[in-house]
């Protein structure tokens, strides 16, 4: 999950980067990864390959703001009701 995740990261925004340039606690708003259309990106991109749903108020920092954040989110996100 956390290398689907990075390799997404690594592909869509920071285009063939050093993999060693983003450390998996590094927020992707205080580095400038992400911007709001790039949130949309990663949204589908979770939903698809990670099979949730991403509900409007989930839409947070603390869900999506850095490697360790996702795969958190959608560790809790796959665990039973």
């Amino acid at each position: 999950m956390r290398d689907r995740v990075r390799k997404f990261i690594f592909d869509n925004f920071l285009f063939g980067a050093d993999e060693g340039s983003l450390k998996d606690d590094d927020s992707f708003l205080e580095q400038g990864i992400i911007d709001s259309t790039g949130i949309l990106e990663l949204v589908a991109f979770l939903g698809e390959q990670f099979n949730i749903q991403i509900n409007d108020d989930e839409l947070m920092p603390e869900n999506l703001d850095s490697v360790n954040c996702i795969v958190n989110f959608i560790t809790r996100k796959k665990q039973p009701a």
